[in-house]
């Protein structure tokens, strides 16, 4: 990629793929020139942390599901992103395993009968802990941003929680609205 900066847009990762489509981050990496790629470091089941359980409405130490994957843009890590699930919703699905999911996780949720219909997202910007620097190659000094995103069904139950880091200079968030 020749701009150094991301433009990251959330609709593409909300919707459902059509079968045989690729995942929403390597389409939007591909339309932009790059070759987007993720190492999913981790899955399975884990203890609901402090922050975890108010996003999903569950109880502190309850059992969820976790997705921890390394994002990356020409070889380069771009965002960390853990996606949370509740148990309910995930165990014993391809969303507790470590391999790729065709078409991505959103797409997977549809097929089992959870579709998102709200999303809230909520973003700050801090300096990135020493694992966090390392895994994203950022040097001392360099700011993250934090972006937490809950996605909700149409019962208003939270089906899916991201807790995202990214470096801040090399992102920028676009929020496009359409009312009525």
């Amino acid at each position: 990629m020749s701009d150094s900066r991301w433009v990251s847009a959330s609709m593409p990762y909300l919707t459902p793929r059509e079968r045989g489509q690729s995942d929403a981050w390597g389409a939007e990496a591909a339309s932009q020139g790059g070759k987007g790629g993720q190492r999913i470091v981790h899955a399975g089941e884990v203890p609901a942390s402090d922050e975890v359980a108010a996003l999903l409405g569950v109880a502190v130490g309850e059992a969820v599901v976790v997705r921890r994957r390394v994002i990356e843009l020409d070889e380069l890590p771009i965002e960390l992103t853990d996606t949370y699930y509740p148990t309910a919703i995930a165990r014993g699905t391809r969303l507790a395993e470590r391999g790729k999911i065709p078409g991505g996780a959103v797409t997977l949720l549809a097929e089992l009968g959870h579709r998102g219909v709200r999303v809230r997202e909520d973003v700050t910007a801090r300096m990135p802990d020493p694992q966090e620097r390392e895994a994203l190659r950022l040097d001392t000094g360099e700011p993250v941003l934090r972006l937490n995103r809950v996605t909700f069904d149409d019962a208003d139950r939270p089906i899916q929680a991201d807790l995202m880091v990214m470096p801040a200079h090399r992102q920028q968030l676009r929020y496009e609205i359409r009312m009525g």
